[in-house]
């Protein structure tokens, strides 16, 4: 591989540590991609001859195969999979193999093929993502005025509907793919044709090879070219983040399905039992949802690491970057899918999230906005009054609604039964009609508008 300036072989170890054909052998469609992009410019900017060059195509079509079939025999001694292919193109067309190679490297190489399957990662994770959008669009449908308790502090707040709380997700997941696609249309600029890091004196047409490969343009300086790995740092920040918006919902539904709070049960699909306690009903993929944050968080700082200290252009540290892009696409992917199907499992319990809403005197903001809209007492001296009447109930261990309108009126004269129109949990609910809030007809008019943005 090294012609002829060197004559020992790699000692064992060194082998080891060197090969990457175990995991990049994953970027094989790419590699042949870019390949085949290339050899095509080569021959059209008469490089090559158009015979040799249709030599190449076909051969690497035939190892394409080969590879999708599993018929393919990987040799370590080539160290990686751009290596392997190309030895094996030599074994199907001779010497014209060896021309593929003119006016590139290595370097820009595995730019390429890293970018292209970034981009393919990105563009099947916003499917994955959009699916989840779906679920919860049908979920907040479903749930559209059921009442339960919003919570801060994971205290009981104010009442809200379910609709609504699932509503909040559709918005997270919004924002994730939006930066996907940001960061799709960032990395989409080719590396190819940056050669080593200084570029090539072989006339090549940079622009047709991005083209070929679906790029906006080749990227203006060879020396960022094969240095770069913004596009899997960002990527795997996007992961990340995604997680994030992942583990808080599953933290709710392990919160909500417990038998201290009752809201929602999963199926036996999405739960599992005890080896020794026969009533237990677990739900395990909340939970693992939630724990492989850690293992993306790590993904992204191991890049983040790799890259810190790196001096332009190529440093072979950056044979690092694959595994951490290719484990966070196969577990935020799972994840998500994960997750959707969650979604589309549970069931609410209604009764119990109605009743968790009513307790915690969840209207008691209810009651101050009504002392200033009907009294025209100012908010903060309202939000005092209020605090005396929960402090009363609490005392008389009843709810907000229980309370005699003369023992109220002894805190505020002004007071009349009209207060008590307020107290309600449905009225209070519906009462929030402000854009964004949880009133049942604002969050049907949010489900349609979602719809529309989302899917």
């Amino acid at each position: 591989m090294w012609g002829g300036h060197y004559s020992l072989a790699p000692a064992e170890i060194m082998a080891k540590i060197n090969n990457s054909i175990d995991f990049d052998k994953n970027l094989f469609q790419q590699d042949i991609k870019g390949s085949i992009a290339h050899a095509k410019m080569l021959v059209i900017q008469k490089i090559i001859s158009k015979t040799d060059g249709d030599k190449i195509i076909s051969g690497l079509n035939k190892i394409l195969k080969e590879l999708e079939s599993g018929k393919f025999v990987f040799r370590a001694e080539l160290e990686d999979i751009h290596m392997n292919i190309e030895g094996r193109l030599a074994e199907l067309i001779g010497d014209p193999a060896g021309k593929l190679h003119t006016a590139r490297s290595r370097n820009d190489q595995v730019a390429t093929d890293f970018k292209l399957w970034v981009r393919d990662a990105i563009d099947n994770l916003d499917v994955d993502i959009k699916n989840l959008q779906s679920a919860l669009l049908e979920k907040a449908e479903e749930y559209y005025n059921s009442i339960m308790p919003g919570f801060t502090h994971l205290q009981t707040a104010q009442p809200i509907t379910l609709g609504h709380h699932l509503l909040a997700y559709v918005e997270m997941l919004g924002r994730d793919r939006s930066r996907l696609f940001d960061a799709r249309k960032r990395l989409n600029e080719l590396p190819l044709g940056a050669a080593a890091l200084a570029g090539t004196s072989f006339p090549i047409n940079r622009d047709l090879t991005s083209k070929e490969l679906g790029f906006d343009k080749p990227m203006a300086n060879s020396l960022d070219a094969v240095s770069d790995r913004d596009f899997a740092i960002e990527y795997l920040f996007i992961v990340s983040l995604v997680a994030t918006h992942l583990s808080r919902l599953a933290e709710e539904f392990v919160i909500w399905s417990s038998a201290q709070f009752k809201f929602i049960k999963l199926s036996e699909r999405f739960t599992t039992g005890s080896s020794i306690m026969p009533q237990k009903r677990n739900p395990d993929a909340a939970e693992l949802v939630r724990a492989k944050t850690g293992r993306l968080f790590g993904n992204l700082i191991s890049l983040l690491t790799v890259m810190k200290g790196l001096p332009l252009a190529y440093s072979k540290d950056m044979q690092e970057d694959k595994e951490p892009a290719f484990d966070s696409a196969e577990n935020i992917s799972l994840c998500v899918q994960a997750m959707t199907g969650m979604i589309n499992d549970f069931s609410a319990n209604e009764k119990n999230m109605k009743k968790a809403a009513e307790a915690g005197y969840s209207t008691a903001t209810d009651i101050a906005d009504w002392l200033v809209k009907n009294l025209g007492i100012p908010f903060r001296q309202s939000h005092s009054i209020t605090g005396k009447i929960v402090k009363l109930a609490e005392e008389s261990a009843c709810k907000l609604h229980e309370l005699p309108i003369a023992e109220i009126k002894k805190i505020c004269p002004e007071v009349t039964d009209d207060l008590f129109d307020v107290l309600s949990v449905e009225n209070s609910v519906a009462s929030r009609k402000s854009f964004g809030g949880t009133s049942p007809a604002n969050v049907n008019q949010a489900i349609k508008s979602a719809r529309k943005k989302f899917l």
